[in-house]
């Protein structure tokens, strides 16, 4: 959940930690795929600390992601919180191929898994995936965790 919370002082979280970094305890962050594309910004954690994420600009977090607290030592654990996708499937993978080379000639953010593709809910691009052939398009409430760029990189 994003919130402005001005009234209680946000814990600063200021690096990535290893995935293989020991916590007992980490506190839980969910956040939309747009959500962990915001290196600063304030959230509220699953159970209701404010937490500011300082970190380098650029940073794209993914699921399953540790951050941590310099100053406080505290350890936050990034989830992929459910929100609204279209999630495309199909029996033929030439089809599922097909409806994925073109949803990238649009540059649509896309998950792609070996049986599914999933994006954000677009009623255009839900007509065209229907268009395309052989294709099963539903719109449901999952995690959703696109590719990244071919020319993104971390630094």
């Amino acid at each position: 959940m994003s919130n402005d919370s001005s009234s209680t002082t946000a814990i600063a979280i200021d690096r990535k930690l290893d995935r293989h970094h020991h916590s007992s305890s980490p506190l839980l962050l969910w956040l939309t795929a747009e959500e962990r594309t915001r290196s600063r910004h304030h959230f509220i954690t699953a159970d209701g600390t404010p937490v500011s994420l300082q970190l380098p600009r650029g940073t794209v977090l993914v699921d399953g992601d540790l951050l941590g607290s310099e100053t406080t030592g505290v350890v936050v654990k990034v989830a992929a919180k459910p929100e609204p996708v279209l999630t495309v499937t199909s029996e033929n993978a030439i089809d599922l191929l097909r409806a994925a080379y073109h949803l990238g000639n649009r540059h649509v953010s896309l998950e792609i898994a070996p049986t599914y593709l999933r994006l954000t809910p677009d009623s255009v691009l839900e007509r065209m995936l229907v268009q395309l052939g052989d294709l099963q398009v539903v719109a449901e409430i999952a995690p959703f965790s696109p590719q990244g760029g071919a020319y993104r990189h971390q630094h």
